[in-house]
């Protein structure tokens, strides 16, 4: 079958489901993912947190923030505050959550999917900061059936 395009050339449709590439040759769509991957879509509210106008750094507070009060709890654990330094971190991670949540555009905090990023942030977060609330010694939160668990498998 042949086709006349607005050219004058004539162009062979392979079949009805053929569509012209950007020369406005026809390529069979199709709906299989490609074999190779050649470029990535950013992830929903990957745009910027700011207006263009803004400086770089003003247009990806969110992620700034994050990173900001993670190193601030990296350097109070190494100034020997263990337990607050590892709860700054943990709470930084919920921040990161709920920012991802709540705002449309996030910038470089969108990773994946929305779904995807609060459920990383939001378990990574609660996992850090129980951790700094029971470690070991004088634990902030002790939880009763953890001792007995651990005692249960330690002893079979």
């Amino acid at each position: 079958m042949s086709a006349e395009d607005p050219g004058g050339k004539d162009i062979e449709v392979r079949d009805a489901v053929s569509a012209p590439d950007a020369e406005g040759r026809p390529v069979r769509t199709t709906r299989r993912f490609p074999l190779f991957t050649r470029d990535t879509a950013r992830p929903e509210g990957g745009g910027r947190a700011a207006s263009r106008d803004a400086p770089a750094p003003a247009r990806q507070w969110p992620v700034l923030a994050v990173l900001g009060t993670v190193a601030l709890g990296l350097l109070v654990t190494a100034l020997d505050a263990f337990r607050v330094g590892t709860l700054l971190i943990g709470l930084a991670l919920l921040a990161g959550a709920v920012l991802r949540w709540l705002l449309p555009g996030v910038g470089m905090l969108a990773v994946r999917s929305r779904f995807t990023d609060i459920a990383t942030y939001g378990v990574l977060g609660v996992a850090i900061v129980l951790l700094a609330l029971m470690a070991q010694p004088d634990p902030w939160l002790e939880i009763p059936f953890l001792k007995d668990t651990l005692h249960f498998t330690l002893e079979n």
